[in-house]
């Protein structure tokens, strides 16, 4: 197992240490990881101390704005030319060579098939020729686990919690029991909420910017543009069931944009902008909600609500959530965890993380192991057991 110190005591790349200094380093085990699984090349290094030595996100909005969305084949070829050099930051910025390194973790699924397959193959690769242990991590479990090594000691979520995990590919609502076991209580019956946000930005023609579609519809509904008009509310579908539809929502603002017959003024597209977000904000809670409620009658009361993904950055969800939560329990205050912003989004320290307990217990996944780029979550389990050891 590799020993890490701080960052300031490393002289250069290739520096050695003296033997006494080296008594006096703790005990590390440390992962190199990385992330391909959609439009951002990412490794990053991180310890079994939760400490983040490095986390490097190469973003591709540029390549994927033209095309309204990500295109496969443009992501695929953008992976193979930046996932070399985002390795070698992320062992430069940690201050740590190839074989300091203790075990390599990588996105197994699920996401774009050839985009996991960048990630998956430099990481089988790199294993295999230094005889590093590989582990392949399930993507969403890696967003879920993040707040167990960013949250404050004293606010760590404690199982079993409630997640909500809400990004360009996926609404899920699940309850965790534990690194390894979720059961999915609601997830969408059509589109992701961040889909959704994506298609009612490039709607009303907004640029992506530099930090991609759904983060510049949040910045426009903040514009003041003085004169904004009155569009009313969109509902809330499928009422009392625990199921999320983001399609019909972006298909109202479809409908609304197709029946207006003069050009929308630019506070007439933020009042859109707001009501969409509104809207989106709106069922959101109401399932949390409902989730909740469901667990009551099952006498499973979770005391945390962990909500990540990329749809998790955004801050006037993250007001509304809150005042959810402490309507719906106004009197045991349920926390609510988020991420760090920059840890919301895809991210390689994630994936790093969610793979550590397993390289602790020694279990591994064979050099040979298999993209899963459809992975249903809650048979996590089932299908490591499954795994080659």
């Amino acid at each position: 197992m590799t020993t890490v110190i701080g960052l300031a005591s490393w002289h250069s790349r290739g520096s050695r240490l003296s033997q006494s200094f080296r008594l006096c380093r703790r005990t590390l085990f440390t992962v190199l990881a990385l992330e391909s699984s959609a439009d951002d090349t990412c490794a990053a290094v991180v310890t079994s101390s939760r400490q983040i030595l490095s986390n490097i996100v190469v973003k591709q909005h540029d390549l994927h704005e033209g095309f309204g969305g990500i295109h496969p084949t443009v992501a695929i070829e953008a992976h193979q030319r930046n996932m070399p050099g985002a390795v070698r930051r992320a062992l430069e910025d940690a201050k740590l060579m190839m074989q300091d390194v203790d075990g390599i973790a990588f996105t197994r699924g699920p996401g774009i098939g050839g985009c996991l397959s960048v990630g998956s193959n430099a990481a089988k690769s790199l294993a295999a020729a230094l005889n590093k242990p590989l582990v392949g991590v399930h993507h969403m479990q890696a967003h879920a686990l993040t707040p167990l090594l960013t949250a404050p000691v004293d606010q760590t979520p404690e199982f079993p919690f409630l997640t909500l995990l809400i990004s360009g590919g996926h609404t899920l609502l699940l309850l965790a029991t534990s690194k390894t076991s979720f059961e999915i209580l609601a997830t969408t019956a059509d589109e992701s909420v961040g889909r959704s946000f994506d298609k009612v930005a490039r709607m009303l023609g907004l640029s992506w910017g530099t930090k991609g579609p759904g983060a510049a519809l949040e910045d426009f509904c903040r514009k003041d543009t003085g004169d904004v008009p009155n569009v009313g509310s969109f509902p809330v579908p499928m009422p009392g069931k625990l199921a999320f539809s983001y399609s019909c929502l972006h298909s109202s603002i479809e409908r609304y944009l197709a029946s207006t017959q003069v050009p929308l003024t630019e506070g007439h597209r933020v009042a859109l902008a707001r009501a969409f977000q509104d809207a989106a904000a709106q069922q959101l809670c109401e399932k949390l909600t409902l989730g909740l409620e469901k667990l009551s009658l099952r006498n499973i009361n979770p005391r945390h609500v962990v909500v990540s993904g990329g749809v998790a950055s955004n801050l006037f969800l993250r007001t509304r959530l809150r005042a959810a939560l402490d309507n719906y329990s106004p009197n045991v205050k349920i926390g609510l965890v988020f991420p760090p912003p920059e840890l919301c989004t895809d991210n390689a320290v994630m994936i790093g993380w969610a793979a550590m307990h397993r390289f602790l217990a020694g279990d591994h996944d064979d050099y040979s192991i298999d993209l899963r780029a459809k992975w249903d979550i809650s048979t996590i389990l089932d299908v490591n057991s499954r795994t080659p050891a």
